[in-house]
């Protein structure tokens, strides 16, 4: 693959994982509606997310793309998980 390419594919796939962690909205929207779904995963998610943006952000060479595909991972994780647990 030619580095633009490789670039092309970082932003899809930099795209395609916020949009698996945005896709936790109707879980979220259940949860407050009273349908209460399981924390675990999201919680797991919301932990494994942190940990790969503490890596993209501290390594020696940041890898911000990598940072930026998981952050939403944090938030989106986090307030699934606490909203089937309340």
């Amino acid at each position: 693959m030619t580095e633009k390419q490789m670039k092309t594919l970082g932003w899809i796939a930099t795209f395609m994982s916020v949009m698996m962690y945005v896709s936790y909205i109707p879980q979220i929207m259940n949860n407050l509606a009273g349908q209460k779904g399981n924390f675990i995963q999201p919680a797991v998610a919301a932990l494994n997310c942190s940990l790969w943006v503490y890596y993209g952000l501290f390594k020696k060479e940041r890898d911000i793309p990598l940072a930026a595909a998981n952050a939403p991972g944090i938030i989106f994780g986090l307030i699934t998980a606490l909203t089937a647990i309340f």
